[in-house]
């Protein structure tokens, strides 16, 4: 068996999600797929294929001319008959509904990636002159109500990997686990505080990414390009620890390459390492729910005020527009400015 690549896997089983889920749509969808490829990854792809089908469900359950097909059974020219007021209907719809037993809502959040992903769709097939109208487009954005960043502040870090490092309050239960997975998991952890990573380019790193000459990881990066990461020696040290461990482990077969593994000598999954930082993060916080991405966040934010680089904070971050660094570090960004204020003198005191 050949050794597994974590993206090439990842990006083979969006592929088959995405197969299975075109089966359930109408044929002409097919061709919206075929012409967004070359520029969209499959995992993207993925995501469009579920808020369409979620679209078409509504239909089928709401519409009474479309209850009366199958949805595979759908023609292209359903979309010509659809208006403006059947698309704001759907997004009243999202904001509850039962599917399979179980209950679903979308905030103003899930309701805007789901009318983008109309929009997209909507927009193909009347470029291509293929359908003569396109209400999708003359449905507002909803509008998004900025949330505050939650991110840890440096006296948190300092309690979260010491509760990681000792375990101390953890059941007892979790405590003989946490005897086997200590230097992974600080590693793990510290990693993801020293560089800001995301949870997905952590799991994906193999042992041959990691390079101590220049303390750089070579990740993979969201639209498939590779970028070269630094950390300081705190991570150096931590990630030291757990190899001197990890070199005694033997994987799985197929596993030999990744860096993190799970008990089970596997490569570890997003929503482990998910649960992972919600044990520890429960530990320390109350107030706070922490995940991955608020690690992330507390990364940039002290990069942020350290550097006052929004530009190096975007490029760390691995975010193609400054200006979706600029959005989640906006307050810092106000602090600055009246930090300002009273910098530069007029006229001696």
């Amino acid at each position: 068996m050949a050794t597994t690549n974590y993206h090439e896997e990842q990006n083979k089983q969006n592929i088959i999600k995405l197969r299975n889920v075109l089966a359930e749509l109408p044929s002409f969808c097919r061709q919206f797929f075929l012409g967004i490829e070359d520029y969209t990854s499959a995992r993207t792809r993925l995501a469009y294929a579920y808020d369409i089908r979620l679209f078409f469900e509504f239909l089928h359950e709401e519409n009474s001319v479309c209850r009366k097909m199958e949805i595979t059974d759908y023609p292209l020219d359903l979309l010509n008959q659809l208006t403006r007021l059947d698309i704001e209907e759907y997004l009243q719809y999202l904001s509850y509904y039962e599917k399979d037993g179980r209950e679903y809502t979308n905030d103003e959040r899930g309701k805007s990636r789901k009318l983008a992903s109309l929009r997209s769709f909507y927009n193909y097939f009347f470029e291509n002159e293929m359908i003569e109208k396109n209400p999708a487009s003359l449905v507002p954005m909803p509008k998004l109500h900025e949330k505050n960043i939650i991110r840890l502040e440096p006296n948190e870090v300092a309690i979260l990997l010491n509760q990681v490092e000792n375990g101390d309050k953890l059941t007892e239960k979790e405590r003989s686990f946490h005897e086997k997975t200590k230097f992974r998991d600080v590693a793990l952890l510290t990693l993801l505080l020293g560089t800001g990573i995301r949870v997905s380019e952590c799991v994906g790193l193999d042992l041959k990414d990691l390079d101590f000459e220049s303390n750089g990881i070579r990740i993979k990066r969201k639209g498939g390009y590779e970028s070269i990461v630094y950390f300081g020696d705190e991570v150096e040290t931590a990630l030291l620890d757990y190899l001197e461990q990890r070199h005694h482990i033997i994987p799985m077969q197929g596993h030999e390459n990744a860096l993190f593994l799970s008990l089970q000598n596997r490569r570890m999954a997003v929503r482990s390492v998910e649960n992972l930082v919600k044990k520890y993060a429960s530990r320390v916080t109350t107030l706070k729910k922490i995940t991955p991405h608020k690690l992330r966040s507390t990364y940039g934010t002290s990069l942020y005020r350290e550097t006052g680089d929004i530009y190096l904070v975007a490029d760390v971050l691995g975010h193609k527009d400054v200006n979706t660094t600029r959005k989640h570090y906006a307050a810092l960004e106000d602090e600055r400015r009246r930090s300002a204020a009273n910098k530069v003198r007029l006229r001696d005191p």
